[in-house]
């Protein structure tokens, strides 16, 4: 039987958990998910414990942060004056925007906190510092 190896397409079902098991993301009534291993498509320790799987194999594993979305970043928490928000916007703790660099790249940013003259955005995903759990089930490749 066919094992997954690095470019291949691949689908599957998946529950992804935090460590306290709580669910962050599951395919759970919906379709598996589907991309090409080892393309960068999905977090690295995602793609690797694809590796080796034939279909119908179900595992479970732990992703370690540094193969998940990284450590939290303090230099990517920011105060930004809330004179520069548009009139007709109200900032609040939870609103997610899009902001963009220098280079025109968007990225991304939560609200974390308002303040008298700032507001303080972070960059960092969701995620960031997290270890991961998840429940993998293999439901085809090619």
């Amino acid at each position: 039987m066919t094992q997954v190896k690095s470019g291949d397409k691949v689908k599957v079902h998946y529950h992804g958990k935090l460590t306290d098991g709580s669910t962050f993301d599951t395919s759970d009534g919906r379709d598996p998910l589907e991309f090409t291993v080892g393309q960068g498509m999905v977090i690295k320790g995602f793609d690797d414990a694809l590796l080796d799987m034939k279909v119908g194999d179900k595992k479970t594993v732990e992703i370690p942060v540094n193969e998940a979305y990284g450590e939290r970043r303090e230099d990517m928490v920011v105060e930004y004056p809330k004179q520069d928000f548009p009139d007709e916007m109200t900032p609040e703790v939870g609103m997610q925007l899009n902001m963009s660099d220098n280079q025109g790249n968007n990225f991304p940013v939560v609200i974390t906190e308002v303040k008298e003259e700032v507001v303080v955005l972070d960059a960092n995903h969701p995620l960031a510092g997290k270890e991961l759990v998840f429940d993998l089930e293999l439901v085809s490749i090619g």
